[in-house]
């Protein structure tokens, strides 16, 4: 059956390589209410006015409630992740995972695993030496963050496969549509319930025996806002493993996937290794990792903008992508230009719940696109578009495979 409006054609998978054209449909009406109640809003300047409203709640219920089918009382009694509840407890939580994780307590945690990302990554290229083909989201883009949030947090890297399966069930609940949310949502809890088991025991062998990981600090953390409870340091260290690398693997590999389709931009970045910093930030304006804030916002009170109310109980999607290709905000949007000299996008949304993981997430992929530029000798795709991951959320390629003719030696 055919998606009757705009906005659920842009989720329906036929339109994943390129949803771009019906997000413009979709800004010609900035606020739009769909026919379940959800009210969509696609235009910039609303979407950064609604991040910074606080009277957009984060905490819509995302399991399973009382009555519904699949109802858990294990998962009923599970604190939220920070990311999906509103002040002050999101602040109090915040602000101790932030603590051991970046500024302004710990400044150069992120900027001091720098050497160590060079060698993951050169390790990973040197890996498909002597291949004529490769993809870019099995061989690099997947397991170069894996590894380093597995490194942060303390997570051992050979239960991967576990967690792996966990995340995929996870990220695939992100999708808006209506149809089969219910069993998603069903899903999603198990896997999460999973994790935080999984983690829950980390964190018990962590607190008999801290290191200088992540999840240590977070449990045996006495702060001025007090501390985690165990559970809660499971919840969070859930939440940073699985946003610590699905949003990353999408941005690497969509910036692989663009930088192929403009060949100058790419022998540009391996000539000039410090393009990175400003492409990092255009591929997060013109190819974002996440397309839309969805699953849990709900207004907790009538909101006016842009001429329409959104009334009080009624769920909001944040078309984040569509916001960042704003003609109104950005001009000729649809041109992909590391040089633009104004960039403010909405790549890792912003107000209080900006990206918690943007300053690894931009590093990440600033070293990866680089050395891949720098290392692999004429890449080219195979196909294009490549085949894209079901979801519309997180939207990046399942796969991408690349022809080269070699791999150039690492820098010494």
């Amino acid at each position: 059956m055919t998606p009757h409006s705009v906005f659920q054609q842009s989720l329906d998978k036929s339109n994943r390589a390129d949803p771009y054209p019906l997000y413009a449909e979709l800004r010609k009406t900035p606020v739009r209410r769909e026919e379940d109640g959800t009210y969509v809003v696609s235009t910039y300047n609303e979407i950064v006015a609604l991040l910074h409203d606080p009277r957009v709640s984060s905490a819509r219920p995302t399991f399973p409630q009382p009555g519904e089918p699949g109802f858990s009382e294990e998962a009923a009694q599970q604190p939220r992740a920070f990311i999906n509840t509103d002040p002050p407890e999101h602040d109090r939580i915040r602000r101790i995972a932030m603590r051991h994780f970046g500024p302004p307590h710990s400044p150069h945690r992120i900027d001091d695993l720098r050497p160590e990302m060079v060698e993951i990554i050169t390790g990973l290229i040197d890996g498909v030496a002597g291949r004529r083909r490769i993809d870019i989201v099995d061989d690099i883009a997947y397991p170069f963050p894996v590894t380093v949030i597995c490194r942060i947090l303390g997570v051992p890297r050979e239960d991967e496969a576990r967690f792996h399966a966990w995340a995929d069930t996870v990220v695939e609940a992100s999708d808006s549509r209506q149809e089969g949310r219910a069993q998603r949502l069903q899903r999603r809890q198990s896997a999460l319930l999973e994790l935080h088991r999984y983690l829950g025991g980390i964190a018990a062998e962590r607190r008999r025996a801290p290191g200088d990981d992540l999840i240590s600090g977070l449990i045996t953390d006495q702060g001025p806002d007090g501390s985690m409870s165990p559970i809660q340091v499971a919840v969070t260290s859930t939440l940073l493993l699985i946003a610590g690398h699905e949003t990353t693997v999408n941005l690497i590999t969509n910036g692989m996937l663009t930088l192929l389709r403009h060949p100058e931009h790419l022998d540009r970045l391996r000539h000039e290794p410090d393009l990175a910093v400003s492409m990092v930030e255009e591929l997060l304006r013109y190819e974002p990792p996440v397309h839309f804030l969805s699953l849990s916002r709900i207004a907790l009170d009538d909101i006016d903008i842009a001429g329409t109310t959104i009334p009080k109980g009624a769920p909001i999607v944040l078309a984040l992508a569509a916001g960042s290709r704003d003609p109104a905000h950005v001009p000729d949007p649809d041109r992909f230009d590391p040089d633009r000299r104004y960039n403010e996008h909405l790549g890792f949304g912003g107000g209080i719940h900006y990206c918690f993981g943007a300053p690894l997430a931009r590093l990440e992929t600033q070293i990866a696109l680089t050395e891949l530029a720098r290392r692999l000798d004429n890449p080219r795709l195979v196909a294009d578009p490549p085949p894209y991951r079901p979801s519309p959320g997180l939207r990046g390629p399942r796969h991408l495979f690349i022809d080269i003719d070699g791999v150039d030696r690492p820098a010494r």
